[in-house]
Parts: C-alpha cells; sequence; structure tokens
C-alpha cells in the first residue's frame, strides 16, 4: 500500500519567479536568496530551512524532466512510498520490492549540475611577534572561480543545456533481466550525459562547460592576537566554487609559527635560558632582558643556584580569547669556569679555607683519587 499524497512544494514561489521564469532568471533568483540565507552568514535558526528549500527549488526547476512534473501538478522530490528511508537508506520499502521485480519502478532523476564547491586550505608562515600580537597578512589563493564569461552556466553565449537523447533527460538508463520470479528492472546513470539528464552541445569556450576556472587571487586575512601553531582560521565562502556555479566553499587558514631564536612558547607563557658566571650568581646582580615589547631589567639575588627560574609576570602571549598575557619565565644556568690562572686558583682556594670547604689537590700525589687508586689496588 502506497503512503498517503502530500501536497506539492510551490517551487516557484520559494525563489519567487513567475511559472514561465527562464532557466537565467531560476539562477539569478537561486543566487540572490542563496547569498542571504547561507547559514554563514544568516545565524537565525529558521534560515538554515529556508536555505534546504531554496536548494530544493533551484534543483527542481533547473532540470527541466523535474520541472515538467512541477508544471504537471506532481513533486519530483516527494518520496515514492514504504516504511524505510528512501534509495539511499538502509531499508527498501514494498513498494520499491515490488516496483523492481514487476517493472514499474520509476527513475530516480537527473543528479543536479549545480552543486556546492569544496573547501580550500592554505598555510600561513609567521614570526612569534606576529602570533603574539596579531597582523593583517596578505595571502595569495588559487582557487577555482565563478566562470565571468557563462556566470556558472557551462554553455556558449546564446545556447543552452539540451536534454540527453540517451536517456530521455532522465539521467538514467534501464535495463530488464527475467527471473523465475519475474521481470527484474535495474537503473545505472547514464552514461552519455554521466546521471545530469543534460548536456552542453556547446561548451562555453572560457571554462569547457565546467562553469568554472581557477585563478590566483590575493587576500588579506586578519590573524588576532594569540594565535598558536597549528590553530586555522576559517574564511567563508573563499574557497572553491562549486560544479556549475554552485556556492564556493570555505578557505581554511592554517598557522604555522616559525621557531624563535631566544624564546620557547608553551601556550601562552613564553621561557627563555640565560647563562650566569658563578661570581654572578654568587653575588647577585641585574640582568637586562629583551622581551616582546622592550627590555626589561631583572635582579638576580646573591646566591642563586643553578637551574633557578625567575618569572616576569605578563610579558608573555596574549590570550586568544579574554584580557591578559601570559608570563616569561627566564631559566638560569650558573657557568663554572674551566680554566683559572695561578693567581686565581689561589684566590678561589683561600676562599673556600675560609668557608672551611676542603677542596682536593688532584694534580698532587696523594691528592683524593690518588689514595683511593691506592686502597683499590691494595685490595687487589
Amino acid at each position: 500500500m502506497r503512503a498517503r499524497d502530500t501536497v506539492a512544494k510551490d517551487y516557484y514561489g520559494i525563489l519567487g519567479v513567475r511559472r514561465d521564469a527562464s532557466p537565467e532568471d531560476i539562477k539569478r533568483a537561486y543566487r540572490k536568496l542563496a547569498r542571504q540565507y547561507h547559514p554563514d552568514v544568516n545565524s537565525d535558526p529558521a534560515a538554515h530551512e529556508t536555505f534546504k528549500d531554496i536548494n530544493a527549488a533551484y534543483e527542481v526547476l533547473s532540470d527541466p524532466a523535474k520541472r515538467e512534473i512541477v508544471d504537471l501538478g506532481g513533486d519530483p522530490l516527494a518520496p515514492s512510498g514504504g516504511a524505510g528511508p528512501g534509495p539511499g537508506g538502509a531499508f527498501v520499502g514494498f513498494q520499491d520490492i515490488m516496483d523492481a521485480f514487476f517493472g514499474t519502478a520509476g527513475a530516480r532523476g537527473p543528479r543536479p549540475r549545480t552543486r556546492p564547491g569544496a573547501d580550500a586550505i592554505l598555510r600561513l608562515d609567521l614570526d612569534l611577534h606576529e602570533t603574539a600580537f596579531g597582523v593583517d597578512a596578505p595571502v595569495t589563493v588559487d582557487t577555482a572561480v565563478l566562470c565571468g564569461t557563462c556566470t556558472g552556466a557551462g554553455t556558449a553565449a546564446g545556447t543552452h543545456l539540451a536534454t540527453c537523447e540517451a536517456c530521455g533527460g532522465r539521467g538514467e538508463v534501464q535495463s530488464v533481466q527475467r527471473t523465475f520470479l519475474g521481470q527484474v528492472i535495474s537503473s545505472r546513470p547514464c552514461s552519455a550525459c554521466h546521471g545530469h539528464g543534460t548536456v552542453v552541445s556547446h561548451p562555453c569556450p572560457t571554462c569547457g562547460g565546467d562553469g568554472r576556472v581557477r585563478t590566483r587571487r590575493s587576500l588579506t586575512v586578519k590573524i588576532p592576537a594569540g594565535v598558536e601553531d597549528g590553530m586555522r582560521i576559517r574564511l567563508a565562502q573563499q574557497g572553491e566554487v562549486g560544479p556549475g556555479g554552485g556556492p564556493p566553499g570555505d578557505l581554511y587558514v592554517e598557522i604555522h609559527e616559525r621557531p624563535h631564536d631566544v624564546y620557547s612558547r608553551k601556550g601562552d607563557d613564553l621561557h627563555c635560558r640565560v647563562t650566569l658566571p658563578m661570581t654572578a650568581a654568587a653575588l647577585g646582580t641585574r640582568l637586562t632582558i629583551k622581551t616582546l615589547d622592550g627590555e626589561e631589567n631583572l635582579d638576580v639575588r646573591a646566591g642563586t643556584q643553578p637551574g633557578s627560574t625567575l618569572r616576569i609576570r605578563s610579558k608573555g602571549v596574549p590570550h586568544l580569547r579574554g584580557a591578559g598575557r601570559g608570563d616569561l619565565f627566564v631559566h638560569l644556568d650558573v657557568r663554572t669556569p674551566t680554566k683559572l690562572d695561578a693567581e686565581q686558583e689561589r684566590l678561589l682556594r683561600e676562599f673556600a679555607r675560609s668557608r672551611g670547604e676542603e677542596v682536593a689537590e688532584l694534580s698532587k700525589q696523594g691528592g683524593f683519587f690518588s689514595r683511593m687508586r691506592d686502597a683499590f689496588n691494595g685490595h687487589a
């Protein structure tokens, strides 16, 4: 048993065109409404459903075979009946099974030539200062754009799409096989029109019938302060224009931060290493650190130990979301001299004795390691 008939949608009313509108009038109305109700432009939840209706109306009215069904009072997108989902679903309705076995199956309809475009991705290399404080970065994009000659139609001037003679505009061809259950009709996309139901008899000389051409464009991308390596910035409708002049996809700009010669970054915090002489760590000193904002004085207390870390607040990278900044961490490495002249060694040993710190004289006979060697040999 078939499901109850539903009232056909007013596809002409959805696009706001007359019933005798030309294909060019229908395309212009579709593009105007698509720009108005596209989810990336209109955040109203109701706009998303309206955008679906607009696409469905254009799919029907831009196809001669489907438009003829509408003009006869039908709806080419209405379900054909049955309990399960449509042709692409997991189940097939009872009526579909009966149609397949007894030869009453109708055509699924041609595929639309106008389809949404693909997204594009672009790598953008930036310095630490640019990712920290933001920048207006010029980029060059190589993508497909709408053909200016045919405005997406794909046909030469003064010509139109022709109905495919091989499939009669259905977009598919059928074959009949006889089985013990009766005749079975199978369908496959028409190879002559690739399932579109129409052919481009006179292609546009500029785009060759695709409705789009590849070109190189220059854009300016506004990079917000605080972006990190690997983040992507989305530019709505700046990607590939779809086949047949379909709505463009999005462009994603992927950030790659170049390594800095002084700082390493962990989130919004910056880290650097500074080497101090042993005497400066012992006596204390003042360092001049070059931050992202300029020079900053940093006091090192007397007696600072190797591996100590000093923190300069709010001198890191600005937070991407919210106010404030990260911190700058200065890691201190204390350098011990590798060579001393006689006077320096004398003064250092005198300093050690004054502190009660015995220093082994490794170079003299009977030194610490000599005694260790003699003890080891004595037990051999």
